[in-house]
């Protein structure tokens, strides 16, 4: 499932692809979409914000359509307006005469009013998004400190969205690494200056994997890895899908385990030591 950067990087693209261009046709997979088709064909989108993992793309008549990509939903660009071609299945199009952005396999799309936002049931649990720049160090301090999760395992809660939005399975791997956390520690386990690392590379890996495209190891490491030869997969994360690796800070190499389902990946000298 995309992450907060990616999800960044999408609106992005969608916003620069159809934003402020006339719509020329709009097309929607699902029957209780088809009514807005002709609604918004003419109109022009306004804005395109993300929203934890979903995306809220903005129409100057009030609307806006809401987009969740789940697991395999995925929003790709066209400038000519041709279709990509791609098994995926359509969900929804939005054409211009500049460009149009194409929605495909995504299962949750809705249509809401302006003063419908803020209270869909998925927006208003949202933590603060460690992309957006607005989100300061002290507000996701506070939630680290917060005695409300204090108590959930380290590992889970950093999957919860409504603890913080836009980090998952990849950024939770990183930021307990950067941060020497173990995976099974809670927060009140955590000294107050690992509580302030966790906050930290909380918001400075996030922002750097929307920055790179999705890497999150320091630009200095990646350049010395390229001169190695290393392909992007080696160089791109520090202990996230690199299990049986060398890591990259002590030597020791990567280990992973399953918690809630899903692996998640640490250096065991780094993280679980007790020296």
């Amino acid at each position: 499932m995309p992450e907060g950067p990616e999800i960044w990087r999408a609106a992005d693209n969608i916003s620069k692809t159809i934003a402020n261009k006339e719509i020329t046709e709009i097309y929607f997979a699902f029957d209780e979409l088809k009514v807005f088709e002709d609604q918004l064909v003419g109109q022009k989108v306004t804005s395109v914000t993300p929203r934890g993992k979903a995306i809220i793309t903005e129409f100057d008549n009030g609307l806006n359509l809401y987009s969740h990509n789940q697991l395999y939903g995925k929003w790709m660009m066209s400038d000519n307006g041709e279709e990509p071609n791609t098994n995926r299945s359509l969900r929804a199009a939005i054409k211009t005469k500049g460009g149009a952005a194409y929605l495909f396999s995504a299962s949750e799309i809705e249509m809401l009013k302006n003063d419908e936002i803020e209270s869909h049931s998925y927006i208003k649990k949202l933590g603060p998004d460690v992309v957006h720049p607005d989100t300061t160090y002290e507000e996701v301090l506070s939630r680290y400190r917060d005695d409300n999760f204090k108590n959930r395992k380290l590992a889970t809660l950093l999957l919860d969205q409504g603890f913080l939005s836009g980090v998952g399975n990849y950024l939770r791997s990183e930021i307990l690494f950067c941060a020497k956390i173990d995976p099974d520690f809670r927060p009140k386990d955590c000294t107050p200056e690992q509580i302030k690392d966790l906050a930290h590379y909380s918001i400075e890996l996030s922002r750097r994997s929307y920055i790179t495209g999705g890497i999150t190891t320091e630009p200095e490491l990646v350049e010395a890895l390229k001169r190695e030869g290393a392909s992007r997969k080696e160089y791109r994360h520090y202990a996230y899908n690199r299990t049986g690796n060398p890591c990259y800070k002590c030597g020791r190499k990567i280990a992973e385990m399953k918690t809630g389902g899903r692996k998640i990946y640490y250096c065991e000298h780094r993280q679980k030591s007790e020296e």
